[in-house]
């Protein structure tokens, strides 16, 4: 019986260990925080018109970059299975190598890594990137 119990007791640890830290990745966060100098280039994709566009113009970059740096996002419900999007950003450092992928739904809503991301608060400024096409 004793055994039992410890075996119980053990797995409860566990489940509210693993519960909490899973419970931190919902705390509102900057998914973009790269200093806009540090970046070589925006691979943009506009998933409503089918054009593709590389930004490589600081002050292209430095806008957006600046933009998507002030947005605390909050995790919200999995995006698995949703498909279509406004824009497909791929963010680039100076040696070239990709940092970040999101997906821009709209001016209040992004997709990364399986997950849909908010913030009421703040927008991102979709009208500045569509019209660099």
């Amino acid at each position: 019986m004793k055994k039992k119990k410890k075996i119980f007791l053990t797995i409860v640890v566990v489940a509210i260990i693993f519960g909490g830290l899973y419970a931190t990745t919902y705390i509102p966060k900057k998914l973009i925080s790269i200093n806009p100098s540090e970046v070589s280039k925006l691979e943009i994709f506009d998933g409503n018109q089918g054009k593709a566009l590389t930004v490589s113009d600081g002050e292209h970059i430095k806008h957006i970059i600046t933009n998507l740096n002030g947005i605390t996002f909050s995790k919200g419900k999995s995006s698995l299975g949703y498909l279509g999007y406004r824009f497909r950003m791929t963010i680039y450092d100076e040696d070239g190598d990709e940092q970040k992928v999101l997906i821009i739904n709209s001016n209040d809503k992004v997709r990364y890594k399986g997950f849909f991301y908010t913030d009421p608060t703040k927008r991102i400024d979709i009208d500045y990137i569509d019209s660099l096409f």
